[in-house]
């Protein structure tokens, strides 16, 4: 038991932290303190290693727990540089003047929340700042539960909430349709066939935001938050290739690689891919969240990991070379 006494106190130090009701986040100073020692330790374990000193695996994933952890209460920011398919996105967004109808579908679920949420709510909390009329909609199950979540997180700011503003007005959520591929077909043609009540069981023609809005030729813009099929290479073959609906989109990383064709072809009007395209669209609407607080966590333990490859390499060098000299 003794063993794991100092394991089970960093656990709960890291717990209460995190359940703390104020987050608690050091200065600057003691950030870079904090990221100055993190790499002299790991300078040490390199020396140890070159002396022969063996670390084992748990000192590895202490570290690993470390870098993953600290970012969180650090007050520091990295510099990201915005990519050209996310400035390409939110150029798009930027010229679409107040009152324009913006459609948001949310297709994606929980486990990729980490980086589809702090897109959705940099959007959100752009499109409400800028006056935009926001439709939302899903071709996931969770996706407008997810979009809920981004509205009541972004009307918590006090510059939003001093407009008071009003849900079928300037925001309405229409829920999940089944269907895949079908659904944005149908509503080439009429969203309320496809749509007849929203996700509080409103009657569509009762809800003054939707008056006028038949189908996509009322649509100024979309914006696709995706985590797989269906989702945005849905959007592009049906509302782009159909309709002639201008969509940009936000997606995880692993799906990513498959829509930047789409980008290229200029079928897509813009990309943020992954946590990286998350921070650098946080960057872009200036509205800076949790995307760039994951980011620097991801970063830092990238950069441990790269440390321990190196070390790694060093301890393979100093086996080596003890067993050439016992051959000898």
């Amino acid at each position: 038991m003794k063993k794991y006494y100092y394991w089970f106190i960093l656990i709960a130090l890291i717990i209460v932290l995190i359940l703390l009701p104020k987050p608690l986040i050091v200065s600057p100073t003691v950030s870079t303190t904090l990221t100055v020692l993190l790499g002299l330790a790991l300078v040490v374990v390199l020396v140890l290693t070159l002396r022969g000193h063996m670390i084992g695996r748990r000192t590895v994933f202490l570290f690993i727990g470390m870098s993953l952890t600290l970012p969180f209460f650090m007050n520091f920011q990295m510099p990201i540089k915005v990519s050209p398919e996310v400035q390409t996105l939110f150029d798009a967004m930027a010229k679409l003047p107040s009152g324009s109808k913006v459609l948001a579908a949310f297709d994606y679920d929980p486990p990729s929340a980490p980086e589809l949420q702090p897109q959705a709510e940099a959007f959100m909390a752009y499109a409400f700042k800028h006056d935009l009329k926001v439709i939302i909609m899903g071709l996931w199950p969770q996706g407008p539960q997810q979009a809920n979540m981004a509205i009541a997180k972004v009307l918590q700011q006090p510059g939003i909430r001093a407009k008071n503003l009003r849900y079928g007005v300037d925001y309405v959520n229409l829920g999940f349709q089944s269907g895949n591929e079908f659904v944005i077909q149908r509503m080439g043609t009429s969203f309320s066939g496809m749509f007849p009540r929203d996700i509080y069981n409103t009657d569509y023609d009762k809800i003054p935001l939707l008056n006028g809005v038949e189908n996509f030729s009322n649509i100024d813009f979309v914006f696709n938050l995706s985590a797989g099929y269906p989702g945005t290479v849905e959007w592009v073959q049906i509302a782009v290739d159909r309709y002639g609906v201008k969509v940009g989109a936000g997606n995880t990383a692993v799906q990513a690689p498959s829509v930047y064709p789409y980008l290229s072809s200029h079928k897509l009007t813009g990309l943020a891919g992954g946590m990286s395209g998350a921070a650098e669209f946080e960057q872009a609407t200036k509205e800076i969240g949790k995307a760039n607080t994951y980011i620097l966590s991801q970063s830092f333990s990238h950069m441990v990991v790269i440390a321990f490859i190196i070390i790694g390499n060093a301890a393979l060098f100093v086996s080596y070379r003890k067993s050439k000299q016992k051959g000898a």
